[in-house]
């Protein structure tokens, strides 16, 4: 179903078609149209089109407001300067408009669907086996997910991939540990007999200490770890038994840490380093017969011009190495095969840090010269930066180690329920619903600082400003939001009903252009995988809504019942759009606070 069509996009194609007709031969004419604070818009298209046609800029813009038609959309356009275009467009049409959106049956607010989707894989939260999670996994799960999110509400078709680290050599160390002590990852019975992910990761944590120091102490069982590896490589059962424990255990923890994240991760999801294994030979056939890879000192290589090492050499990505062995890029490459020829994915976004970006480089071009990457298909890093502490220094603990997630998302929930229970006697919340939107404000917050900032850039976790109830945060908007459904729930018998024959104040009407802006908004993150933009504008959205607080009153006993009902309309699609936007960057907005 065709969604409503934007004020932008009809004052778009009118100057379009007034613009083709003043001058045909620019034909198809931009406008290149502006929100603007000294109109509802400005267009600033004509120079370059009159530079272009050698016409004077402000007789063409002239002949273009002569062509325009005025009354129903547009109530004024006047030409400024040396040939701006200043439009603004009548209060009925902002309504009208607005409650098209309000009304859509299929309750897309706005929000078209892509003209030509395809299907994009993404890979994103990639964890170890066997290893926790910590701080620097936060990033790629919380950006992932809500580019999935956005994605799919837009139409295309998304895959998720989960490539977990679950082969190497630690695994013979770990594997050939528990088959001489059986019993280590035994786990105590609970009541329900289900085994936590804080257990499970505890277990795995001292199985794997125990392993690095009988490794690093005793010859003999570094030498029978090492055949162990060769055992799992080459498929051994019992081996690939022991080895499926361990990933086994290391899932109970990792969905216990989404699960605390809010959000969904399948089992079918995740594909491992494992999953291609079977495709590593063939993929390092195919790259030497293609005469993408070569040997070099008895490793299959790939060289690049423009990568060189500190002494100037060429720096290769090994796909093969000397011992017979595969490194990353092997898999990665199996992977891409995979994605494109299996999956038919016509986009492959990978979401890792930008420290790895060298090595997808390589990898993408390796797989564009091997033909595998091509028109059809493409492959993109969505690359992003590091999380910093209050000093502005990578975030560590005061002991220098790396910051376990699990410890930063308590006590963001922690922080966060406190702020609520400040509030919670006012609203009358109870406990159950102290604690359950303490977590949705405490995850929101975390959230929200990362989707906040633009992925590529570093970003300072600071908890105190997370969930500070003023500035750019999403307690704020998740405020906001609350406060509109206690306006709502006090209405009584009013309902939200738009009133397209009501003048609007300023801040209805900025409100309501601001509104007018999702669906294209959301088509432009879309486009970029840039959830930072959306983050922005919802924030610009609860500005908006408190500048309208300030200056009309909702549900006062002077107003017109016309304009109670309109400027309740008002809010409840505000609502609607904070609600729907949150979600996309993967937050809850409870409906008290």
């Amino acid at each position: 179903m065709a969604s409503v069509t934007s004020l932008t996009a009809h004052v778009h194609q009118r100057l379009a078609d007034a613009l083709t007709a003043a001058l045909p031969e620019t034909a198809p004419a931009d406008p290149l149209l502006r929100r603007s604070d000294r109109a509802d818009y400005q267009a600033n298209g004509i120079l370059a089109l009159a530079k272009k046609a050698k016409a004077n800029p402000r007789d063409l813009a002239t002949q273009v407001v002569d062509r325009i038609v005025k009354g129903d959309v547009i109530k004024d356009i006047e030409v400024s300067g040396p040939g701006f275009l200043n439009i603004t467009i009548t209060d009925r049409a902002i309504t009208e408009n607005l409650a098209a959106r309000a009304t859509d049956p299929a309750d897309r607010l706005g929000v078209p669907f892509l003209e030509n989707p395809g299907t994009t894989v993404i890979d994103y939260a990639q964890p170890n086996v066997a290893k926790e999670m910590h701080v620097g996994h936060l990033r790629s799960a919380v950006i992932g997910d809500a580019v999935v999110q956005i994605l799919e509400f837009v139409g295309e078709t998304v895959v998720r991939r989960h490539h977990i680290g679950d082969w190497g050599t630690q695994f013979g160390m770990l594997i050939q540990y528990l088959d001489e002590h059986p019993h280590e990852l035994d786990h105590e019975a609970a009541e329900d007999g289900a085994v936590t992910g804080e257990e499970a990761m505890s277990n795995l944590n001292r199985l794997y200490k125990a392993a690095r120091t009988h490794f690093d102490s005793d010859e003999e069982f570094k030498t029978r770890a090492r055949r162990r590896v060769v055992d799992l490589q080459a498929g051994d059962p019992h081996t690939l038994a022991t080895w499926q424990k361990f990933v086994d255990e290391s899932k109970i923890y990792f969905f216990s840490v989404f699960e605390k994240l809010d959000m969904e991760i399948q089992d079918a999801d995740i594909v491992g380093e494992s999953g291609y294994n079977d495709m590593l030979d063939e993929t390092c056939r195919l790259l030497e017969e293609a005469g993408v890879a070569v040997w070099s000192e008895g490793a299959l290589c790939v060289f690049f011009d423009d990568v060189k090492g500190p002494d100037g050499n060429p720096v290769p990505l090994i796909v093969k190495k000397s011992d017979g062995g595969y490194g990353y890029a092997a898999t990665d490459l199996s992977a891409i095969r995979n994605r494109v020829f299996d999956l038919k994915a016509s986009n492959l976004i990978y979401v890792v840090d930008a420290r790895q970006s060298l090595h997808f480089k390589m990898v993408f071009e390796t797989a564009r010269r091997a033909g595998w990457l091509n028109g059809a298909a493409k492959a993109e890093q969505l690359a992003f930066g590091t999380v910093l502490g209050k000093d502005g220094k990578p975030f560590k603990t005061r002991e220098g180690e790396t910051i376990r997630l699990v410890d930063l998302l308590d006590e963001a929930i922690d922080r966060a329920t406190a702020v609520v229970r400040e509030k919670a006697e006012k609203v009358g919340l109870t406990e159950d619903e102290i604690v359950e939107n303490g977590r949705y404000v405490g995850i929101g917050a975390v959230k929200y600082a990362d989707l906040s900032t633009s992925a590529v850039r570093d970003y300072k976790f600071d908890l105190d400003q997370m969930v500070s109830l003023n500035g750019d945060t999403s307690v704020y908007l998740q405020y906001a939001y609350a406060r509109i459904q206690s306006i709502l729930r006090k209405a009584g018998d009013a309902r939200p009903l738009a009133h397209p024959e009501l003048g609007l104040a300023p801040a209805e009407r900025a409100l309501g252009l601001h509104l007018d802006q999702f669906g294209e908004l959301l088509l432009d993150v879309a486009s970029g995988y840039e959830p930072h933009k959306l983050a922005s504008y919802l924030y610009q959205l609860a500005s908006h809504l408190t500048t309208f607080y300030d200056q009309c009153h909702v549900l006062s006993d002077e107003n017109p019942k016309e304009v109670v009902e309109n400027r309740l309309f008002l809010v409840d699609l505000t609502a609607r759009t904070l609600h729907q936007g949150m979600a996309l960057l993967g937050i809850r907005t409870p409906d008290r606070l």
